[in-house]
């Protein structure tokens, strides 16, 4: 992992906070704000090691290793003797409860997160983890558990013992990257990788309160992608996120990696390109492209395909380094955003080192879907300084918050249309690793912007994991 300075001097200060004159009425919603107002510590002795660039507790794709529910927040991380452990305060204590959850990690490979979900038809709370293209480890709760926090106590008596299976249901042998998502009636929804990367498929399964039910996959590995410079016949696509926004419609950005490198100017790039969007309006049932026509059918013969029309809105070719699995969030009116990041081409048009390219040369980028419906795209002028992930948050007032690896945060308002993106605190003080965990659920519960970092160390010896917040525009 290479380390840089976190910003130039000319971006340092801890806090930026816009405030109006006191007394002055406000003529407009207020622009990007944050005010840290605390930090808590969830393990001093947390499990380190660095595999893929980044740490099994904070790879800042595992959707909902931090959430908030019912007044609670909770938390998931692997101890320094690998046990998996659940933990949750009050919103506002200082403190934690923690619970060991009866499994242990089994191999140094920080693809193995722990992601957590809640059904909200029976309050339970759901854990899947310990899972990189092998089987998975899924723990689960009593039911109301989440509904009744402050009147159940928090032991391990509360937890079910840990499967191999979601109550019996098998999925593939070949399991990664579990997202939990709440669907708007209630359910559980967990969406996984079939397979490897390279040559891997997307699928889903849902709890309704009684039983696990297989959807079924609904993108696929095949058909042929021609670069500049060669083509592939398999691939898999990331998604950067699969989220319901207000109005119940499901969203997901995503890239396709190739599995040929020969589609590569250089063999020490990354098949990464293009940035595409699919969005559903049935739960995840039938895949529609940005003009509104359907691409795939979960579990049915016709799967979303490299192939597909009208899938890409942002082209970009496997020569620049794009990151996989970034982020994407939706505003008031349920409009997609989403970050990106790669090497721009002024900085050449064929990397040839991921991540010495990226460190050095990376940039994040904010794209968007405005309300005539046409794509917007701004570069945030932060150097990324790493190779890692950025994620990304609104508040209510729409404005757009950038978390950058390092814990540094950049702000765009709604006024500006996303285009006055700036440093609003430079990290200063956390002594991050690298990738965050946000707690994408808390921000419209209690307008607080949360993360999960841990601190840097060497080799495997452990350190301290946190909890930081942030009080964003009341």
């Amino acid at each position: 992992m290479h380390r840089r300075t976190l910003l130039a001097a000319a971006l340092a200060g801890a806090v930026v906070t816009p405030a109006l004159a006191s007394g002055t009425a406000r003529a407009a919603d207020p622009g990007p704000s944050v005010t840290r107002t605390g930090t808590t510590t969830l393990d001093a002795q947390a499990l380190f090691f660095v595999s893929y660039d980044g740490l099994v507790n904070n790879n800042a794709f595992q959707k909902n290793g931090l959430l908030t529910y019912k007044g609670y927040q909770y938390a998931v991380w692997y101890t320094a003797d690998r046990n998996a452990v659940v933990g949750r305060r009050a919103l506002g204590a200082s403190t934690w409860s923690t619970v060991k959850v009866g499994h242990t990690l089994r191999y140094n490979d920080s693809h193995n997160v722990i992601s957590m979900g809640v059904s909200k038809v029976d309050g339970r709370l759901h854990l899947n983890m310990d899972s990189h293209s092998d089987g998975f480890t899924y723990v689960k709760s009593v039911a109301g558990l989440m509904d009744n926090p402050g009147g159940l106590s928090w032991t391990a008596s509360r937890f079910g013992a840990p499967q191999s299976t979601l109550d019996g249901l098998a999925l593939t042998s070949q399991f990664t990257y579990p997202q939990f998502v709440s669907t708007p009636d209630g359910r559980l929804q967990l969406s996984y990788r079939v397979a490897v990367s390279g040559n891997g498929r997307n699928a889903l399964a849902e709890y309704d309160g009684t039983k696990w039910t297989n959807l079924g996959e609904w993108s696929s590995a095949t058909g042929t992608y021609t670069s500049e410079h060669g083509s592939s016949t398999a691939r898999n696509m990331y998604l950067h996120g699969i989220d319901y926004d207000r109005n119940g419609r499901l969203h997901s950005f995503f890239t396709w990696r190739e599995q040929n490198g020969a589609v590569m100017c250089n063999s020490g790039g990354i098949t990464n390109h293009d940035t595409g969007y699919v969005y559903s309006d049935d739960r995840g049932r039938t895949w529609r492209n940005n003009a509104g026509t359907v691409v795939g059918v979960t579990g049915g013969s016709d799967k979303v395909s490299v192939t597909d029309a009208g899938l890409v809105v942002d082209p970009l070719n496997p020569d620049h380094s794009l990151m996989n699995q970034e982020s994407q969030f939706t505003d008031s009116a349920g409009r997609p955003h989403a970050i990106i990041s790669y090497v721009p081409g002024r900085f050449g048009q064929c990397t040839t080192n991921y991540v010495a390219n990226r460190t050095a040369n990376g940039r994040a980028f904010h794209v968007r879907r405005n309300a005539s419906g046409t794509w917007q795209k701004t570069e945030i002028p932060v150097p990324l300084n790493s190779s890692q992930r950025t994620k990304l948050i609104l508040d209510k007032y729409d404005n757009a918050y950038a978390v950058f690896p390092f814990g540094r945060i950049a702000g765009a308002s709604a006024a500006s249309g996303h285009t006055d993106w700036r440093i609003l605190f430079d990290g200063s003080g956390l002594n991050a690793f690298g990738e965050v965990v946000i707690d994408e659920t808390r921000v419209a519960q209690d307008g607080v912007l949360s993360f999960m970092y841990q601190e840097k160390s060497s080799g495997t010896t452990p350190s301290a994991l946190h909890v930081t917040d942030f009080r964003l525009p009341a």
